[in-house]
């Protein structure tokens, strides 16, 4: 949280709450909410690419840490149906079918990232039991409760209207389906705060322009963790759509967090 930062650390502060009735967050923007999409689309683009690199770079590979720790929370079984919603190159799914899951959908909003998984799939072998789509989060083409788990892995605070995943997330599940969050959050740790923004608006941009050639969107990135919901917001979001049981852990100090919530 930058509330702890050193004063030296010149980390910038987040804005208050830029979204209203026409505009949302881009970062620290204040944007139209109609150009939020195609904004985030560009970042994604840009980095596609580079995603899994600059992934191991941005958190010294933890990232796979907690993606194992979130694929053993799903707990996969053949006779249940995955919908991976912002799937990006595909860990996610790719760790389902690994450990004995049932068919899955790997979606993404954005073509190229969606590509760049189909292609990882296919050098891993995972083609059966896999299709892809190029899927809106807020609006997915799927009938209700058609699967039994739905995840979504580090999209989320991208996204423009987060209520809107949500409650289409519990609308496509099955009753007795979980629904399945792991975003960035607050970091909970007040020794760590200031490393971490030292870390987020200084380290993270630089490596962005030396190995992506991008020093915007990793800009953006570091901006969109910071207005991200903390994890009592994010729960209680959860509940406002109509999940119950819902939970939460957090990880590495709270830089990440692993929401959780069923459709009963």
């Amino acid at each position: 949280m930058t509330d702890n930062a050193s004063p030296d650390l010149h980390a910038p502060a987040p804005p208050d709450d830029l979204s209203g009735a026409d505009t949302t967050d881009f970062g620290y923007r204040a944007v139209p909410r109609e150009e939020k999409k195609p904004l985030v689309r560009a970042v994604f683009d840009s980095v596609a690419n580079r995603y899994d690199v600059m992934n191991d770079l941005m958190s010294l590979g933890v990232h796979r840490v907690w993606k194992r720790i979130f694929n053993a929370e799903l707990a996969p079984q053949p006779g249940l149906k995955l919908l991976d919603l912002a799937g990006g190159t595909g860990d996610v799914t790719f760790g389902w079918l690994a450990g004995g899951g049932g068919p899955a959908i790997m979606t993404d909003i954005n073509v190229n990232m969606l590509s760049v998984g189909r292609d990882r799939a296919i050098s891993r072998g995972f083609v059966s039991d896999l299709s892809f789509c190029v899927v809106d989060a807020e609006q997915i083409p799927l009938p209700d409760r058609c699967m039994d788990r739905v995840t979504i892995s580090f999209g989320l605070r991208n996204c423009t209207d987060k209520m809107a995943v949500l409650r289409e997330a519990r609308r496509v599940l099955k009753p007795g389906g979980r629904f399945l969050c792991l975003e960035f959050s607050r970091v909970q740790v007040a020794a760590l705060a200031p490393i971490y923004d030292a870390w987020s608006f200084k380290v993270l941009p630089a490596m962005g322009t030396f190995v992506a050639k991008d020093r915007e969107s990793y800009q953006y990135l570091a901006e969109s963790i910071r207005m991200f919901p903390d994890q009592e917001t994010l729960a209680d979001m959860f509940r406002e759509a109509g999940f119950t049981q819902v939970r939460y852990t957090s990880l590495s100090g709270g830089i990440a967090a692993i929401h959780s919530g069923w459709r009963l």
